[in-house]
Formats: C-alpha cells, structure tokens, sequence
C-alpha cells in the first residue's frame, strides 16, 4: 500500500488528525484520511488519483514511547491492509506500560477475527487455528520464538464495551495496533492510574462473578507483579470463591499452575489462603492450616509448605542455574553454595530432567514444586500426641501420595504427572533417613532408585528445601540445624553419585542371568518365584555381593533352602 518512491517530509503538522490515518503525498499534503489505512487509501486515490503517496498513524502529542516487541512491526505489513480498525489489547499494553517484555500478542477487531489470524499465519508461515468460531477468535502460534498472536472480535458493540467487560483494569487497556506511544492509549477504566499505584482493580462489580476463575487471576497477578489486591475487590474475591466449584477443573488447574510458575510461589500460596480460594481449589492444603508441629519445626504446616516452596525456588536457582546465594544469611549460603559445588558435574543432567516436558504445558520444574506442595499433605490426617507432647506423623509421606491422586485427578492432570507427584511426595523423607544413618550403600541407593527412578533427583532437592524451610524459619536459625545439614549434603552427593557416576554398578547392572537359565539350572516351573528371585539376584549384584552367574545361581540355591 505504501510507494517505493521516498516518503513525505517528517515535519508535517498532522495534529488536526490524530487517532487517524492519513494518507500524504510527496509534498506532504494529506490526500487523504480514515479510521483504517484501507479508508484513508481509499479517499487519496479517490483525491489524487495520479499521485503516489504514503500513509501514517498519526497519533496524539505529548505520549511516550512504548517499548513493544518487536513482531508488532513485522505484522505492520498485513494489518495494514485491513478495511477494519485492528486493536492491541490486555497483557501485551499492560506490560508495555510496566517496561516489562511480552511474548504474546492479543489484537481484537469488529469482525471477521479468524479470517485476519489465517492471513497473519499465512504472512509468517506459521500455523493458525480456529480457537472459538462462535465467538470469532483465532490463533496463531509462533512455536520456536514461544509466542501465540490471539485474534478476537470485539466482546460488545465497541472497544470501550470490550474493555469494560475485562477482568481487571489493568488489563482493560488498549491502543491501535500501529500506535507506537502512551498518547495512543485507550484507558476507560484508569487502569494506567492502577498500574502506577500498583493495584489490582477489578473491572467491575460483576466481573468475578461473570468469571470465577478471574479470582485465582487476581492473586496471580498480584504476586507475580508485586502488587495489592484493592479491599472492594479483595473481597468480591472471598464473595466469588465458592462459584469455583462449579467451574471446569481444566481452568483452575491451569491457574494452579500459574500461581506455582510464579518466582515467589509461596507467597501465591499465602494469598490464595488469604482471600478463601484454597477451600475450593486445594482442600488438602486448606487442611494444613493451623496444623502444628514439634521441633525443629517452627511453624503449622502451611506456613512450613509455603516455606519450602519459597526454598525450591532458591534451591532451582543456586544449585541448579548456579546464581549466587549473596542475599542469604552466611550458614543458609554455605549450605547452599555446598549443595551447588557438590552437584556441579551433574548440573547438566538435573537441568535437562527437570526441563524436561512432562505432559502438554507441564515441565519437570513444575512437578516439583506440585510435589513441594503436597510433600506434608498427609500431616492433617496422620497427626498425633504422644503423652510427652511431642507431635507425631507416622506415614504422612504414604499418606499424602495418597491424597494427591484424587486431587490431581479431580484437577484433570495427565496420569504420568499424578505418578510423578506421588513418587516424590511418597519418597521424600528417604533422604532424610538416610543421614540418619549415616551414609548410603550400595544396596541402599539400589533400593531408592528402583522404587522412586528419577524421580529421586527431585527427591534429593525437595530435601534440601525441606531442610532450610526447617531450620530457616522465622525464629529458627540454619546453624542449629547444621549437623544435620552436613549430613544431608553428604546424602545428597552420595545419592547423585550413585545415579551418575555408578548407575550400572549400583542402580541397573546388566542381569546376570535370565528366568530361563534360572528355570533350567534350578528346575523350577515358572511363577512368582522365579521373579523374586531375579529380584534377589538383581540387589545383590547392585550391592557389589555377587558379580558372576555362577555366584548367582549360588545365591538363588541358598535362598531356597
């Protein structure tokens, strides 16, 4: 639509024209003006019909300039094209105005959205998909620059009304998808204002109850912007929170998993508690509240769940991405900084686990943390007094693997994250008994590996955040634990080594034997013997006890006997 012939002098006054296109000739005369670029293509040829020119948004004066990314301008070209005003709209002008870069993209137009979302895929050679037809929405997935552009038709008979009827006022925020200025701003709600003050606002009196999900958002957005729920919203939340009962599993969960996605992943747990969403979300966390403990707990169980949560996400981060624990107070930084050296020449096996994609948008970091979440689950309902006051929690570990199952159905999970989650939460005091002990066998590591897999490299980190989540704590202090912590760390070491450096010694050696020759040399029929005693060879290789099929038919013989 544009000539190759060079553009119209810069210092054209187009004030009178602001919000428009306009369409100038080389002289820099206006030949012609529209909503759309099409329009004001349309008048100008109408004008000058023998006469090139060029066209220009014109946007209001005095407006700063928006740091947007930079596929907006590649997109310039096709939506430039359209007979329709095309709009940016919600996160993307929100995080513009918070200086925050945006991956994904929402535009929303009169009409005809999925149609503009297949010729916006067609112009990037990428795929688009028919996400609503009823309601006209469209979409195109940019996979290796990890982008969707979301393309929607206006929610009511006009943008104000679309905007209205957005969750939050900072996110009810618009401005023409070619503006490039705060000028250009469309702002019927003040949410600009909002986001200056740090606040989330809802968009209207009815907007959570329209949507109950829009309350698990609010916390959501204030915790990972670090900002305050404002008290008639807060408490339209606490209002809105039993209609989540009613909603799809599929749209909690995935709020769920946001929340925990978060940098500060407790305290998304603490302001889920907070505003009565945990209830009707995560009964079973709800249930920890209150909960007390025996020492060297200082804290209900909730309050330790959130803690080790927050210790996850500094245990990803130092051991894991190695980033230096310089924040942290000097025992809490040795501990760490230990943990981080003693896992250096794994580091790159644990990151590709936990990067690992579990099922759909589910990776290995957030199995953990789901596993975090759940680790003491079962303290609510395995809690008892012994007649000198301490508190006891015999099998809480089995008995909370237990309870994520139903709740992790419920929340429509795939079968292969459930068995992740159970595995770790199941086993997550093993290496905690183990440095009571003092060491780890070879035998000890086979058994660990065999029933947890390697789910044990998540087992290993979870102890560590359960650990200082222990010691750590608001009136507690990392040095009494020390001992302990030491002991821990050389667990720890021991078990990665193990998994490593000594897998086929000590996790999976190749068999010595096979159920036929056992059968033969043994003469037996087959059955469950013959399998518990494949069993019994197996762990006594990976124990460094026999290493020859000869020694292994010994072994088998004796057992009999």
């Amino acid at each position: 639509m544009t000539t190759d012939t060079p553009p119209p002098p810069e210092n054209v006054d187009l004030t009178a024209y602001a919000r428009h296109w306009v369409a100038l000739s080389l002289d820099g005369q206006v030949a012609g003006v529209g909503l759309t670029p099409v329009e004001a293509a349309h008048q100008a040829r109408h004008n000058r019909p023998r006469e090139r020119f060029t066209l220009r948004y014109v946007e209001p004066p005095g407006g700063a300039p928006l740091s947007l990314p930079p596929l907006l301008q590649s997109l310039q070209p096709v939506l430039q094209q359209e007979d329709i005003p095309v709009y940016l709209v919600g996160g993307v002008v929100r995080d513009a105005l918070l200086g925050r870069e945006s991956h994904d993209l929402d535009f929303v137009v009169p009409a005809n959205a999925i149609k503009l979302a297949f010729r916006v895929g067609n112009a990037l050679g990428a795929p688009a998909y028919v996400l609503d037809k009823k309601r006209d929405t469209g979409r195109v997935m940019l996979p290796q620059a990890e982008t969707m552009l979301d393309f929607a038709r206006l929610r009511g008979p006009n943008l104000e009304a679309d905007l209205r009827d957005r969750d939050f006022t900072i996110n009810a925020l618009a401005m023409p998808a070619s503006a490039r200025t705060t000028a250009s701003l469309i702002d019927p709600l003040n949410g600009w204002a909002d986001l200056r003050a740090r606040r989330i606002r809802h968009a209207s009196p009815q907007a959570l109850a329209n949507d109950p999900v829009r309350t698990l958002r609010a916390a959501r957005l204030a915790v990972r912007f670090g900002f305050h729920i404002e008290a008639e919203t807060a408490a339209a939340v606490r209002q809105a929170a039993p209609l989540l009962d009613a909603i799809s599993p599929e749209r909690v969960r995935d709020e769920l998993l946001k929340c925990l996605k978060t940098d500060a992943p407790d305290d998304a747990l603490r302001l889920l508690a907070a505003l009565d969403l945990l209830p009707h979300t995560l009964p079973e966390i709800a249930a920890l509240r209150e909960v007390t403990q025996s020492r060297p707990h200082h804290e209900d169980v909730f309050a330790h769940t959130a803690r080790v949560l927050r210790w996850l996400v500094r245990v990803e981060q130092v051991v894991v991405r190695h980033r230096p624990p310089n924040d942290m107070p000097p025992p809490t930084r040795q501990f760490l900084r230990q943990a981080g050296e003693n896992a250096a020449p794994y580091v790159a096996q644990i990151q590709a686990h936990l990067d690992r994609a579990v099922t759909g948008a589910l990776d290995g970091w957030q199995v953990l943390r789901w596993a975090g979440l759940f680790h003491d689950a079962g303290k609510a309902v395995t809690r008892t007094v012994e007649p000198d006051g301490r508190i006891r929690f015999f099998d809480h570990d089995s008995a909370g693997a237990a309870l994520v199952e139903p709740r992790l159905r419920h929340l429509r999970f795939s079968n292969e994250a459930i068995s992740h989650v159970q595995t770790i939460v199941a086993g997550h005091m093993r290496p905690l008994l183990f440095s009571q002990q003092g060491t780890v066998s070879r035998r000890a590591a086979y058994r660990f590996f065999r029933d947890v897999g390697p789910n044990g490299l998540d087992i290993t980190l979870l102890s560590l955040a359960d650990h200082l989540a222990t010691y750590d704590g608001p009136s507690g202090h990392l040095e009494s634990g020390r001992e302990a912590g030491e002991r821990l760390l050389r667990v720890v070491a021991q078990l990665h080594a193990h998994y490593f450096q000594q897998f086929e010694q000590s996790i999976q050696s190749p068999p010595l034997l096979n159920g036929r020759r056992l059968m033969q040399a043994l003469h037996l029929p087959s059955g469950p013997e013959v399998g518990r005693l494949l069993r019994l060879i197996e762990e006594a290789q990976a124990a460094g006890e026999i290493s020859t099929p000869e020694e292994a038919l010994d072994l088998a013989r004796r057992s009999r006997q």
